[in-house]
This record gives structure tokens, sequence and C-alpha cells, in this order.
């Protein structure tokens, strides 16, 4: 292919997964793109995090690490790993390693194909319930505010960079990816849905699901519904394409 990559990394305390995650995404992309980048980032960690991202840029120069002084969050490193990127193209993958590499190559092969590659969990099993049902209200919440039927918003989309660039980036909690993906499948950008199985977590435990988080996602639902339903409606009136995966 002649694109090329960006691949933004979070890691907050996976000094027993970063190594892996690190080699599943780099065998994931193996001769796909003329030329990839990864953005490893140091969420804060108070483990050998930070310490084994550097070991891995220093042995792979397509690798660099920002060290974040503390915690920052998923929204945060995505939209500080935006302005860093290089890339055309851009998406992220997390340190804990849940996505196994065939998962993240269908994902690449999708590439293309449409304006956005909207990833969806295909084996939620993996998941305890709860997570399964906070997940299945979150997507059907989102999906009955703003008209659309996403199967997923939450995961892996790999976007173009110059889109990026054309949205605000307000959330810095989880709900940043869903906010990306309302203003610009609204404003309409054609997407492409592809199935991603995921694997168990070996080390450590989701950090995803805590009360303070839940509160930042309905407070960035509830800006996101007032600029897109009523302050700026007319300009998120785009016909919403959907186009059929080739998997």
């Amino acid at each position: 292919m002649s694109s090329t990559l960006t691949v933004i990394i979070p890691a907050l305390n996976e000094e027993g997964n970063l190594s892996a995650a690190v080699a599943t995404v780099l065998g994931a992309i193996g001769d796909r793109f003329a030329d990839y980048e990864l953005l490893v980032f140091d969420d804060g960690s108070t483990d050998r995090t930070g310490a084994i991202a550097d070991e891995l840029a220093g042995g792979n120069p397509h690798i660099r690490v920002i060290h974040n002084p503390r915690n920052m969050g998923f929204g945060y490193n995505y939209s500080r790993g935006v302005e860093l990127a290089r890339m055309e193209y851009v998406t992220m993958f997390p340190g804990d390693n849940e996505i196994p590499g065939k998962a993240i190559q269908g994902i690449l092969d999708a590439v293309g194909s449409a304006d956005i590659v909207v990833p969806y969990i295909a084996t939620p099993s993996v998941r305890s319930g709860s997570r399964r049902l906070i997940s299945a209200s979150f997507v059907a919440l989102v999906n009955f505010l703003f008209g659309l039927r996403l199967r997923y918003f939450n995961g892996p989309c790999v976007h173009r960079r110059s889109l990026l660039q054309s949205v605000p980036m307000r959330t810095h909690g989880f709900a940043y990816m869903a906010a990306i993906l309302v203003r610009l499948i609204r404003s309409g950008c054609s997407y492409v849905e592809v199935p991603m199985p995921l694997q168990a977590r070996q080390h450590g435990r989701s950090k995803a699901f805590k009360p303070k988080n839940i509160a930042s996602v309905l407070r960035t639902l509830g800006g996101l519904f007032w600029e897109v339903r009523v302050k700026e409606r007319r300009k998120y009136t785009g016909t919403v394409r959907r186009v059929e995966s080739r998997a």
C-alpha cells in the first residue's frame, strides 16, 4: 500500500502487557503500509511501563514514547496523538493487548474502503456481564440520540488524519470516540463496520468503568446533543453513508 499509518498506544500501568501489545501491532502492520509510526503514551504509570516503552523505542526507530507526568486518560492521549501524528491514517490500540493480531489485521485491511473504519466487538463473552450491559446501553443511547445504527462506538477506529483535524475534540473522557464518530458521520462521512474479536487480558484489570468515567460520558453526550441536534444542526444534516464490509 502507498498509504501510511500512525498508531497511538496508551498504557497506564501495563508493564505486563505493553511489550506483547506492541509486538502484536507491529506484526499486524506487516507490509500493509508504506510507512508507519507507533506513538506509545506512558500515561502516568507508577510501574515499569515507561521504562519498557523506552526500551522498545530504543530498538525500533518507528516507535516514539511520550511520558505524561500524570494520568490523562484515553481521550487526551488520542487527541495529543493526532496532534503529533505524521502519517496519513490514524488509529489507536490500547497497551493492554486485548485485541489479537488477526483482529487488528482485519481492521487495517479495511482501510481505504470508506472514510472511517469502525470496529465492533465480535466476542462480547470475554467481558463481564455488567460491562456488556453498560456498553450495550451506551450504544443504544448514542444511536437513539443521533439517529445512527452503529454496533459499537468505542473501538479502535481508523480515520484519515485530515478528517480528525476537521472536528473539535472537546472531551478527554471515554466518550471521545463516540463524539468524533457522531460529528463526522452526521456530516456525511462514509463508514464501514468490521468485526473485532477480543481476547481476555493477561495481566491487570480494565480501568474503563469507574463512576467518574460514566459521569464524564453523560456530560459529553449532553453537550454533543446540544451541538449536533440544536445549536449547529444545519452543519450535521449529511446523509448517513454505511459501506458494506468486504470481509
